[in-house]
């Protein structure tokens, strides 16, 4: 599927990238991402706002026909590997526990890690449909041993397997999944907007 045929639109004019990135399953496994593109992708990330400006993201990657790339590969769950093992490269965000504020004696607890690598995430997904890739962070992947083979400090949290490819046929997926082949749509913004407080 081309993202051509992406018919999204929104209530409120938003910049057309919104709109354009999605997270597709069926890629193309002839594409090769370039050491220039995916650094490029890493570049955008970093410069996402993150609490005491302390960039607790870090990035581990492998490129598709590497020796790195079954380490990460591996951890994926079997369903993710049906699609994910035409990706041109795979990404483990990682994102520490612990911030230096500035003028504080030594690390604390961080709070928002999680949502300053998410917002990592999002500046390279982003990026990647600017230059006409696509990225597909999942969830469905072994936690624990992604920490143990890929030697994460236990003062970081894995937080997601990111897929990067370009968009092949929708073909080399099964029935199911090329029924769900297309950018899906977003609930009403109204619903997910208080004012004020609360409300379900």
């Amino acid at each position: 599927m081309s993202t051509s045929l992406n018919t999204r639109s929104s209530a409120y004019a938003i910049d057309p990238i919104f709109l354009k990135r999605w997270s597709p399953r069926a890629l193309d496994e002839k594409a090769i991402i370039s050491d220039q593109e995916l650094m490029t992708l890493f570049e955008a990330a970093h410069w996402a706002p993150s609490s005491f400006n302390s960039q607790p993201w870090r990035f581990i990657y492998a490129r598709r026909d590497t020796p790195q790339w079954s380490r990460l590969f591996d951890l994926l769950v079997p369903m993710n590997q049906g699609w994910a093992v035409r990706a041109s490269a795979l990404v483990v965000l990682v994102s520490a526990t612990t911030a230096q504020p500035p003028g504080a004696p030594g690390p604390i607890p961080s709070y928002s890690h999680s949502l300053d690598a998410g917002a990592a995430w999002a500046h390279l997904a982003l990026q990647a449909t600017q230059l006409g890739w696509h990225a597909h962070a999942m969830a469905g992947f072994d936690v624990a041993r992604a920490a143990q083979v890929l030697n994460v400090p236990d003062n970081f949290r894995v937080e997601t397997v990111i897929a990067i490819g370009r968009i092949g046929d929708k073909s080399v997926l099964p029935p199911p999944m090329q029924e769900r082949e297309q950018p899906n749509t977003r609930r009403p913004v109204e619903e997910l907007v208080m004012e004020g407080e609360f409300r379900s």
